[in-house]
């Protein structure tokens, strides 16, 4: 299996086990009446499914572009050039070639 395939499927459990264990916090500490709202509901089950397979989408993206951007490698070889700053504030003369407006 190619590295970068190992790379995401790990990422992605790790979101999703991070979305696992932000649910339960969410349910544990009770954040907007929610464990009343799906312990007394007959389908509460299924809102809980939702829940975590949203924010485990949202939570695996999120590791997989922190485990990208981390593999960029620092180049430290001398890029070149000198840093001389270019002169933009110098006036040019521009000739007006629309004529006078009659006077009336």
């Amino acid at each position: 299996m190619p590295r970068l395939v190992r790379l995401y499927i790990r990422n992605v459990l790790i979101g999703f086990g991070l979305s696992a264990a932000f649910v339960a916090l969410l349910l544990y500490t009770n954040v907007g009446n929610l464990w009343h709202l799906v312990s007394t509901s007959d389908i509460g089950y299924i809102a809980v499914g939702i829940l975590f397979l949203a924010n485990g989408i949202v939570f695996a993206g999120v590791q997989f572009a922190i485990a990208v951007m981390r593999m960029a490698s620092e180049d430290d070889a001398p890029r070149g050039g000198r840093k001389v700053p270019v002169a933009t504030n110098i006036p040019v003369l521009v000739e007006a070639t629309a004529g006078r407006r009659p006077e009336k």
